[in-house]
């Protein structure tokens, strides 16, 4: 994939934050798995004011993301004790608006802790839902695990994954990880919420295993073979003010 055809002009670097910093965390024993998707099929699920992010083949993706949050607080470097780390299972497809900001638009986020639910759905809009979640590791081998309680339809999802060397990521790699921030849909308006953070540590990681539903719960139907998966160890991130788009 030509690198003029995908990240020319592309934010590679993240956009400092202007404003005041709203929360502060690590995204810690991440994991990212991408299956393609059609456009169309999806495009229902983008607030007004946003679309499906098109790559240079005229296909978009899902990106399924286990993780743990850690150190999460308000402002800067104000971790909440005990309800600031957390793990978490992501269902992502990728936007942008017409400023051209490129974002994320979350189908589902699970969580375990349920305390996260009423203030990120009230403050971002984001889709957050309570599960049973863990995360165990062997040596180079991840097991991630999520059984959703509610609400939304049950669902569950386990990856194991074998963590490898670090990478030099690819062009779509870049284009599907160098996301500054979130659009969602809250009180009727279409926000954007910006965030920062120095680029991921990437490792090739090989998936040993995947028995997932979270994908298809989210009315999701990827379309072809995934991308190789990528783990990293995490980075620090910091979240801005939520801007209205429309």
């Amino acid at each position: 994939m030509e690198t003029t055809r995908l990240l020319d002009g592309y934010p590679v670097d993240a956009p400092r934050l202007t404003g005041p910093v709203l929360l502060d965390q690590r995204w810690e024993d991440l994991a990212f798995v991408h299956r393609p998707v059609a456009p169309a099929a999806v495009a229902r699920f983008f607030p007004p004011g946003t679309r499906p992010d098109i790559d240079a083949d005229g296909r978009t993706w899902v990106g399924y993301v286990p993780f743990r949050m850690a150190g999460a607080g308000f402002g800067r470097g104000r971790p909440v004790p005990f309800f600031g780390s957390f793990l978490e299972t992501n269902v992502r497809l990728y936007s942008v608006d017409d400023a051209g900001r490129h974002g994320v638009v979350f189908r589902s986020l699970d969580t375990e802790r349920l305390a996260v639910l009423p203030f990120a759905r009230g403050v971002f809009g984001t889709p957050y839902l309570w599960a049973a979640m863990d995360l165990t590791r062997s040596g180079d081998v991840l097991t991630y695990t999520t059984r959703r309680r509610f609400p939304g339809p049950p669902a569950r999802s386990r990856l194991v994954l074998r963590v490898g060397s670090v990478v030099e990521p690819t062009d779509l790699e870049v284009w599907l990880t160098a996301r500054w921030g979130l659009h969602s849909r809250l009180r009727g308006r279409t926000w954007w919420v910006p965030n920062e953070h120095d680029a991921w540590p990437l490792h090739a990681a090989e998936v040993l295993a995947l028995d997932d539903d979270l994908v298809a719960a989210a009315g999701v139907r990827p379309e072809g073979a995934a991308l190789r998966a990528l783990w990293s160890p995490g980075v620090r991130t910091r979240f801005g003010l939520p801007v209205r788009v429309r």
